[in-house]
């Protein structure tokens, strides 16, 4: 579908989802199998690693906004899912490069994804080549970590229902050449339920589900920040997250949009963003008032969501732990 930006020449693609039909990653690149080496930036080769060997079983794949987090989150994995030893020594897997932080737990793979759009857009591409070439299917894929919440308290974790761009639409556009290409970004609903009632039935934390918004930054273009370098906007500010509100934004960050974007296009047919807010932009403003502490516990319960989460889909949870 193409249609055209109003007074330019260059034509808008409406890229649409396509799925390999039978769980496998689709990769849109008809040369990649004639490559004669891949994965140079994940400190991994198609040709000197066998992947479908290391990675085939892989189910779930956990995405965050630190090294250190995920390796956090790695070693509870390990713990959760009663793996041999204690978890400490896990190896990072591209410990060979220090652009990528990797670990695998049994099923689970958690990456360190970057931060903002085009770090977490470069990044992805690996990730989802890692596991076409390792033959995975069935594979889960969930963002975790903290963002900036719109109207609820701090510490509510807000489970994506639409990933949405500053217009509050469900598209990501990326600049392909010389064209706009426009891609959808709507996510699984199904699994937005499920990881929903999770809570429901341990009761253990605050949570929704609500439309989260991807900017390309933090401090300029639509977060609105008056706490940067550079501010045009302060008396707009308010008006328009208010408008986001109304549009069912309840919080924001910098990689929704690519992320669902990217994963819709490859097959990724179950994806989903768990978030715990850290500041009430509404109510407080840009800055994070919460203490050290509170913070690193906002950091811990997406993980212990997850975990649970993937114990229950694995027939390990017990609602009685």
């Amino acid at each position: 579908v193409t249609s055209f930006l109003a007074d330019s020449s260059k034509p808008i693609m409406t890229e649409r989802k396509g799925y390999a039909g039978n769980g496998l990653i689709c990769v849109k690149k008809p040369h990649l199998d004639s490559m004669d080496e891949d994965l140079y930036h994940l400190n991994l080769g198609t040709k000197t690693h066998n992947l479908p060997v290391m990675f085939r079983d892989v189910k779930f794949v956990c995405v965050g906004d630190s090294p250190y987090r995920m390796k956090a989150f790695a070693q509870l994995m390990h713990n959760e899912l009663g793996l041999e030893g204690d978890g400490k020594d896990l190896k990072d897997i591209c410990a060979g490069t220090d652009r990528y932080s990797m670990y695998k737990d049994g099923p689970v793979l958690c990456q360190f994804r970057g931060m903002w759009i085009e770090s977490t857009k470069w990044k992805f591409h690996e990730l989802i080549k890692l596991l076409y070439n390792a033959k995975c299917c069935d594979v889960t894929i969930i963002r975790i970590g903290t963002s900036g919440g719109l109207g609820i308290e701090p510490g509510t974790i807000v489970i994506t229902h639409t990933a949405v761009d500053s217009f509050f639409k469900a598209r990501f556009e990326q600049v392909i050449l010389d064209n706009v290409v426009v891609r959808s970004t709507e996510l699984d609903k199904d699994l937005a339920e499920e990881l929903l009632n999770c809570n429901h039935e341990i009761q253990k934390f605050p949570a929704l589900n609500g439309h989260t918004m991807g900017t390309y930054d933090v401090f300029l273009s639509f977060q609105g920040q008056l706490d940067g370098a550079l501010c045009f906007f302060q008396r707009k500010k308010l008006e328009y997250l208010k408008r986001a509100y109304d549009g069912g934004v309840r919080n924001i960050e910098m990689e929704s949009t690519v992320f669902a974007a990217i994963c819709g296009l490859c097959g990724l047919k179950v994806q989903g963003i768990l978030k715990t807010t850290v500041l009430a932009k509404l109510q407080c403003g840009d800055q994070i008032k919460a203490s050290h502490e509170v913070l690193v516990e906002y950091q811990r319960w997406p993980q212990q969501w997850i975990s649970i989460f993937i114990k229950k889909r694995l027939g390990l949870y017990n609602l009685m732990e």
